[in-house]
């Protein structure tokens, strides 16, 4: 019986060596010329040290001044971030591009990306307090940067974000899908977010590469920014297919705003699990008719409830 075992072994490995000989996308062999997803998701730990200094930090890390602990911070993250940068350029780009080209490059991206941090951080102090000040459930600060999960995906977006502007390939979705997977928010790196995002529960929100958010909006769980179709493929590539959202605009949960051409006008109000695919002119309120609700054991109604006609369904926790 093992050697039946052991011949099958060797039978079914040399069947997948020549499945892998067939040239395919997915028959790259050469792992280390790939960027290390496992490492990018450590890198992404590693920013939230620097951007909440007091609540993220690296216990190996044993001193007495904060500027050194700061220094060994961002050189450790310098130096992890410029090697995935490398291979994530050298595995996107020709062949025979000169290798000095692309150490260079990355060197100059990952000293913009640390010079940005300051920028992203006064973005991140606003978005904790328009948490604030939009949960009535949120009594700290402190709890908020801890323990919210839109809090984590939106750092986690911004600092994806610049990697992004700065034409870094791979590596923004890797952290943007971390943070996917960790909260349950889907935003694409490319995604334009002003300041002031506040992102209450979370759970379901699905942001795509050319949405632009304005500053002070709100969204709720289960809200879809997102293409109105993607029939045409990798040809609407370049093309804005995802909707514009203005300052002051709040998204109840369930809602799907679809289309490039799709633009939320400042101040807007949009219910809960409305369908919008065109442009809503400013300060205009969307609400879905109210339904009713039927119990239909023994084939009658037992319980019908009767909403105003033009009474708003915004379902809210």
């Amino acid at each position: 019986m093992p050697e039946i075992i052991s011949q099958g072994i060797r039978d079914a490995v040399h069947g997948i060596m020549s499945d892998y000989e067939k040239g395919r996308s997915i028959d790259k062999l050469d792992v280390f010329r790939q960027p290390d997803r496992q490492v990018v998701t450590e890198l992404t730990k590693k920013m939230f040290r620097i951007v909440f200094p007091g609540f993220f930090r690296d216990k190996s890390y044993r001193v007495y001044q904060m500027q050194s602990s700061l220094s060994l911070a961002v050189e450790d993250i310098a130096y992890l971030l410029n090697k995935q940068v490398q291979i994530a350029l050298r595995y996107s780009r020709r062949e025979e591009e000169d290798e000095h080209i692309i150490e260079e490059l990355s060197e100059r991206i990952t000293l913009e990306f640390l010079k940005a941090i300051p920028e992203v951080r006064d973005y991140i102090e606003t978005d904790v307090q328009a948490t604030m000040d939009g949960d009535p459930a949120a009594y700290s600060e402190d709890e908020v940067i801890s323990s919210y999960p839109g809090i984590y995906a939106i750092t986690v977006h911004r600092l994806a974000h610049v990697l992004y502007r700065l034409g870094v390939p791979v590596l923004p979705r890797i952290m943007s899908e971390y943070a996917h997977s960790r909260t349950g928010i889907d935003i694409h790196p490319g995604a334009t977010i002003g300041k002031s995002f506040f992102i209450d529960h979370g759970t379901g929100i699905v942001i795509g590469e050319t949405t632009t958010i304005g500053n002070h909006v709100k969204i709720y769980q289960g809200v879809t920014l997102g293409a109105l179709s993607t029939k045409g493929g990798r040809r609407l590539k370049s093309l804005k297919r995802h909707p514009t959202i203005e300052d002051h605009v709040t998204i109840y949960s369930g809602a799907s705003i679809l289309g490039g051409n799709t633009i939320i006008g400042e101040g807007a109000v949009i219910g809960g699990n409305a369908f919008v695919t065109k442009s809503v002119a400013p300060f205009t309120k969307i609400s879905v008719k109210n339904q009713e609700l039927h119990y239909d054991k023994k084939k009658h109604v037992v319980n019908k409830t009767d909403f105003e006609e033009d009474e708003a369904w915004f379902y809210v926790i």
